[in-house]
């Protein structure tokens, strides 16, 4: 983790248990620009009740008879050997991997395959023995806060830390679980708020529509940006209609990194070097409104603000009214230090 943006491109299960559909994702993702394309690792028997029916957008978005979680969740895992596979894939693309393990044994299985870091999802901010499992790891950790509050966010990170884990280490995302979170309940001051109060790096995890908070976020600070996306907003599944296509998962990318670079000056409000060339032809000096006699004193009626700065600036005017002119000067006519006495 650096202070570069991480973006964090979220296929999510949006491969829709096809393996070239997640190939092709990954293929997205890395043309977009993205720093991680992120897949989702669980089993459906250890993360869910059989009786546990969807969520409400869940349900919207999947056009079925069937409201069990469970068969949804099944169809949805990612193979183990797909990992391995997907990771190459992701190698040869130039991007790299990541899935959120959504148990220990599936945090175990991804840290056995070499993932950087730890994502944990929004649902698994109040388990406990997951949050000290991955803690135990000693690899960097992004929480996403959906549904959660100051305290709960603050109980989580507490139990990370009491296994020894380095706060700095920790990377809280500012998140709203409502696919699409409508703008009225993004709040994204809110990510500032966890930073002051926590003292840890932060992000934004978008289930908006559109691209504008990811920017925002990042000129806010964020330094992590999470956003889901997919192949066809029309394509059946429970995240394809809050994702997005890959033509605006480009475009966010590519505006990310322009506010990336635009809040990266010092803060000292200097001329840069691109614009001193501009300073002449836009800036002003002190010219004639009238003719001058040789002799004669200047006043200020006599005296017009015109373009260009290359002569003396109108700051300076009170030096120049009262002064005299030593010679003959014609309207329109430049004033310089040398006509005056």
């Amino acid at each position: 983790m650096s202070n570069k943006v991480i973006i964090i491109a979220e296929a999510g299960v949006n491969h829709n248990g096809d393996f070239n559909l997640a190939k092709k994702l990954i293929d997205v993702a890395a043309i977009a620009g993205a720093d991680y394309v992120k897949f989702q690792t669980f089993k459906a028997d250890k993360i869910v009740n059989r009786n546990a029916i969807k969520a409400e957008y869940q349900l919207k978005n999947i056009e079925s008879n069937d409201n069990s979680q469970y068969t949804m969740l099944k169809q949805l895992e990612l193979p183990e050997q797909w990992h391995y596979d997907l990771i190459e894939y992701s190698k040869e693309k130039g991007i790299s991997f990541l899935s959120t393990g959504f148990d220990e044994d599936t945090i175990d299985f991804l840290d056995s395959i070499g993932l950087p870091l730890f994502k944990i999802p929004s649902g698994e901010i109040t388990n406990k023995p997951y949050l000290a499992h991955i803690a135990k790891k000693r690899k960097p950790i992004i929480i996403s806060t959906g549904m959660a509050n100051m305290k709960e966010i603050g109980e989580a990170i507490d139990v990370i830390l009491s296994n020894n884990f380095p706060l700095e280490m920790i990377t809280i995302l500012h998140c709203n679980t409502e696919y699409p979170t409508p703008m009225i309940d993004v709040d994204l001051l809110s990510m500032k708020t966890i930073e002051n109060k926590f003292g840890v790096k932060v992000g934004y995890s978008d289930h908006t529509l559109g691209i504008e908070v990811p920017i925002a976020a990042v000129a806010l600070g964020g330094l992590v940006i999470e956003k889901h996306f997919t192949l066809d907003r029309n394509m059946i599944g429970p995240d394809h209609k809050a994702s997005l296509e890959p033509l605006e998962l480009k475009e966010m990318i590519k505006a990310i990194r322009n506010i990336e670079k635009a809040i990266s000056g010092p803060g000292l409000k200097e001329v840069s070097n691109s614009e001193i060339k501009n300073k002449i032809p836009a800036r002003k000096s002190i010219y004639l409104n009238k003719s001058i006699e040789k002799g004669q004193k200047i006043a200020e009626k006599d005296l017009v603000m015109l373009r260009p700065g290359d002569g003396i600036s109108p700051m300076l005017i009170d030096q120049v009214v009262g002064k005299t002119s030593n010679t003959k000067l014609e309207k329109g006519k430049k004033i310089e230090w040398v006509h005056l006495v």
